[in-house]
């Protein structure tokens, strides 16, 4: 197939250059966004596996030659180092997706970790890819599966329920670390995910957050060109700055552990991969059959790049104690 060039330089077939970027459609409640949200990763989370591998996450560039694997497990070590973390800990692994970084701890650092999602596909594909990680033909009835020294479990959850769900009645428990990676973009009400997660915690527990931001100060234009595309077509609620985490856990009591560390340049490259990745007129064919949010999803993959290009879009690692 003959192809042609992007505005951002990659070569991509001509058909799918004919799908022009959709304009930006607001949502009509915050339960309607997640009823999205919880619908594109019921219908996209195999074709992430299948192209992205367990780590359903940006990768972090130590250097040029680190593939995208390495990339990703060296985002999960500098939370680690950041954060102090000590092996054995139990660990609320919130956002999961299909439970890549859950394995990673309790493999290698004999943790006790559960892992919610919003979307039961997801669990599905967590579960059975844990399972065959631990070479067991079933999970436990208890839904707990040994993996090295540590544990796993997998819950369909919505993480603003996360609160009641764990405090409440017998299902009553407290975690070393809560968890959180590329999640929290997603959540309309994210002072009650702050508030959550310091229920959560025991004292001196820590929440460890990776996530993506707009810049500070971003002109009107500066908005509708890069930022407004990344919160349409991820299906996000307005996006935050750095400084507005930090203000939201302060006020939840917690107390800064690890500054943010703006890490914006070093996993920019996750998403000049992500573009080459889906240049299949196969994968556009999938995203047409899911209609404006599909397209959308995909075409959002340029404006990624051109915000970490311009500064406009940025990425940050942070911890915070109790």
């Amino acid at each position: 197939m003959s192809t042609s060039k992007t505005s951002e330089g990659a070569s991509a077939p001509q058909d799918i250059e004919k799908y022009g970027i959709p304009e930006p459609e607001p949502f009509v409640s915050f339960q309607a966004l997640k009823d999205r949200i919880r619908h594109h990763y019921e219908v996209a989370s195999d074709y992430y596996y299948s192209l992205w591998g367990e780590h359903i996450h940006h990768g972090y560039w130590i250097t040029p030659n680190d593939t995208k694997e390495k990339a990703q497990v060296q985002l999960i070590e500098l939370l680690l180092q950041r954060s102090e973390f000590k092996a054995g800990s139990k660990v609320l692994d919130v956002g999961c997706g299909i439970g890549g970084t859950s394995r990673f701890l309790a493999k290698n650092y004999g943790c006790a970790v559960t892992g919610v999602t919003i979307s039961g596909r997801q669990v599905e594909l967590a579960k059975k890819l844990t399972l065959e990680a631990s070479k067991e033909e079933q999970a436990p009835a208890n839904g707990i599966m040994k993996l090295g020294d540590g544990s796993v479990q997998f819950i369909e959850l919505d993480a603003e329920k996360m609160g009641e769900y764990f405090i409440a009645g017998e299902k009553a428990e407290k975690f070393d670390c809560v968890w959180i990676s590329e999640a929290m973009s997603h959540f309309p009400n994210k002072p009650l995910f702050f508030e959550n997660a310091a229920k959560l915690l025991k004292p001196g527990g820590k929440l460890m957050v990776a996530d993506w931001f707009k810049n500070a100060g971003l002109s009107e234009v500066e908005f509708k060109a890069d930022i407004s595309p990344i919160e349409d077509g991820m299906l996000l609620p307005p996006l935050c700055t750095q400084s507005d985490y930090v203000e939201m856990a302060e006020k939840s009591g917690f107390k800064i552990f690890a500054e943010p560390l703006d890490i914006s340049k070093e996993v920019a490259k996750t998403w000049d991969l992500s573009w080459k990745l889906i240049q299949s007129p196969a994968l556009w064919a999938f995203a047409v059959s899911q209609g404006r949010d599909g397209l959308a999803f995909f075409q959002s993959f340029r404006a990624m790049r051109r915000g970490y290009a311009n500064g406009s879009f940025r990425y940050a690692v942070m911890v915070f104690q109790m």
